[in-house]
């Protein structure tokens, strides 16, 4: 059948209800492809054609349509295509190809003096122009030049149009480790974007550990997928650590650790290092293992390239360095790679096999990770959710804490209507009742902040809770006696009343206490409950601080001034 499009329907993307049955043409799977904004199928595509039958397709589309496949013809092919074009087309499209070349080859304008370049933005920068002026091989050669991670934070601070649009440009065979770059959702949703087969030999390179977390992200079914391409003893060891819970060292580990034995000569261990093409990345030691794959301890390179040849193993290994077992949580692995500066670390079952190796880039992806999450949870939001996600879905997801304040704002708002005669009475209060619910705040989040650290780290433990309560016990009420009369003399000098300046020095004084005690106490809690207190704790510590302050400021003056 013929590899070209029908005369006289020249620009149709999809079959005619006569052709129903008929499987398309390859130029019809092209123009299809190119109408849907696939890409990276347009130019798997575009390989299984000869520069002729593109240059005939070509003089059949649209203007518009040829520009838009033009900027999908690579630049090995580019020339040959152009000898097969007629005439009166070839000019236009040197024209579009020497634009893209002068683009390419243009120096980066210089910055000012003094001033570093701010590299991150001008890429930025220099990717929308190319995509709103629909030159994506300009686009394609700046992803190239880019580091993977890299590539993925542009695609984070893209819209999601000019997303899409600048991920059909990353080439497939990069793809993969720009998704292990992405936060969740992003990642998800780029991957869903490619065919299945493109899917497949993108994440095919990838390491396990990084496969492992991708497959993790992506719905059941096409999780399942990718498990299943691929075949024997990578698939066992993807199905065993994927058979881990994902926040423990099982779901951190890599199966790609060098086993050695005791018994052998480090000249042997040598020889067989040099036998293989590569070693693991962040490799700086060599597990030792007994003949059923029990963990013994641990060969340090540096040992093994300074030692005797005729040495032995068992006299160069390191027993000290404990195997973390595979159900351990991820966070008490960070805590031990953090306090003994381990680059990697082995994992092993509960009959202390060795099954895989922790890394410290793992290791640093997870403090990064939780780090993030404790300052977007704070703030009610969720870390791996898209900056650039549906007005709708980012409202909805705000809601609830929205909700939530909305109903704490009540409650303080009830508790000073409670006294609004007082209030009538005495306008100076309204004036000076911010200043005590602030200070019962600031403080609160400060205790707050301490205890939820303490807990992440371990530091807090019930052995010390009653130290560290008597100690910042101790902590407000210096401060609240330092500023309450800092306070008080500044509204007896504002106000002239003395009576004023000793409520509101005594409520700071009770508001910083009662801030103290809930800023440890509600962590505690919270964590007992098995809710996050970075999540929630800030929320009911505003309420507590600013109920407690109004209370205490509004009663006081109900009760001494009036």
């Amino acid at each position: 059948m013929s590899d070209e499009l029908e005369p006289d329907v020249p620009h149709r993307s999809v079959r005619s209800a006569d052709a129903e049955m008929r499987p398309l043409t390859l130029s019809e799977q092209i123009v299809e492809a190119l109408a849907a904004g696939r890409n990276k199928r347009v130019r798997k595509l575009l390989h299984r054609m000869h520069p002729a039958k593109i240059a005939a397709l070509l003089e059949r589309l649209s203007p518009v349509q040829r520009i838009s496949l033009w900027q999908q013809i690579g630049g090995t092919v580019e020339q040959r295509v152009l000898g097969h074009l007629s005439t009166e087309l070839r000019p236009t499209l040197m024209h579009e190809s020497r634009e893209d070349s002068e683009a390419d080859a243009a120096p980066a304008p210089p910055s000012p003096q003094g001033e570093a370049p701010e590299d991150a933005k001008s890429e930025l920068q220099d990717v929308r122009e190319a995509l709103e002026a629909g030159k994506l091989k300009r686009v394609g050669k700046l992803l190239h030049r880019m580091h993977p991670a890299k590539v993925a934070g542009l695609l984070e601070a893209l819209p999601p149009a000019e997303r899409s649009q600048a991920w059909s440009m990353v080439e497939t065979e990069r793809a993969g480790r720009v998704l292990s770059f992405l936060h969740d959702e992003i990642s998800t949703a780029l991957a869903q974007e490619l065919d299945l087969d493109d899917l497949i030999a993108a994440v095919h390179p990838l390491e396990l550990d990084d496969l492992v977390d991708l497959i993790q992200t992506l719905p059941t079914e096409l999780g399942s997928r990718l498990v299943l391409s691929t075949t024997g003893a990578r698939r066992e060891q993807l199905e065993s650590m994927l058979s881990y819970p994902e926040e423990s060292a099982g779901g951190l580990m890599n199966a790609d650790a060098i086993e050695v034995r005791a018994d052998v000569k480090a000249g042997t261990v040598l020889r067989y290092l040099r036998l293989l093409e590569t070693l693991p990345p962040q490799t700086d030691m060599l597990m030792v293992v007994d003949r059923k794959g029990h963990y013994q301890g641990a060969l340090r390179l540096s040992a093994l390239v300074t030692a005797n040849l005729d040495t032995r193993v068992e006299d160069l290994m390191q027993t000290e360095i404990a195997g973390i077992q595979v159900d351990t949580d991820s966070r008490e692995v960070a805590r031990l790679f953090q306090d003994l500066d381990l680059m990697s670390a082995p994992v092993v079952d509960g009959e202390g096999r060795l099954i895989g190796r922790i890394t410290v880039d793992d290791v640093v992806d997870l403090i990064r990770e939780d780090s993030e999450r404790a300052v977007m949870q704070m703030a009610g939001l969720d870390d791996e959710a898209d900056m650039f996600a549906p007005v709708l879905v980012s409202a909805r997801r705000r809601a609830l804490w929205l909700g939530i304040n909305l109903l704490t704002a009540f409650l303080a708002a009830w508790v000073i209507g409670q006294f609004q005669g007082t209030l009538e009475q005495l306008v100076a209060l309204a004036v000076l009742m911010p200043i005590v619910a602030s200070m019962g705040g600031i403080a609160g989040s400060q205790t707050l902040t301490l205890v939820i650290r303490g807990l992440a780290l371990k530091q807090v433990q019930k052995g010390n809770i009653r130290i560290l309560l008597n100690r910042e016990v101790g902590v407000s009420i210096l401060n609240g006696l330092l500023w309450a009369l800092v306070v008080a003399a500044l509204a007896v000098v504002w106000f002239g009343d003395w009576g004023i300046g000793g409520v509101i020095a005594a409520a700071i004084l009770l508001n910083l206490l009662c801030a103290a005690l809930a800023g440890l106490a509600i962590p505690l809690i919270l964590e007992r409950m098995g809710i996050d207190p970075a999540l929630a704790g800030s929320v009911i510590l505003t309420t507590v601080t600013d109920v407690v302050g109004f209370f205490a400021f509004l009663g006081l003056a109900t009760v001494l001034l009036l």
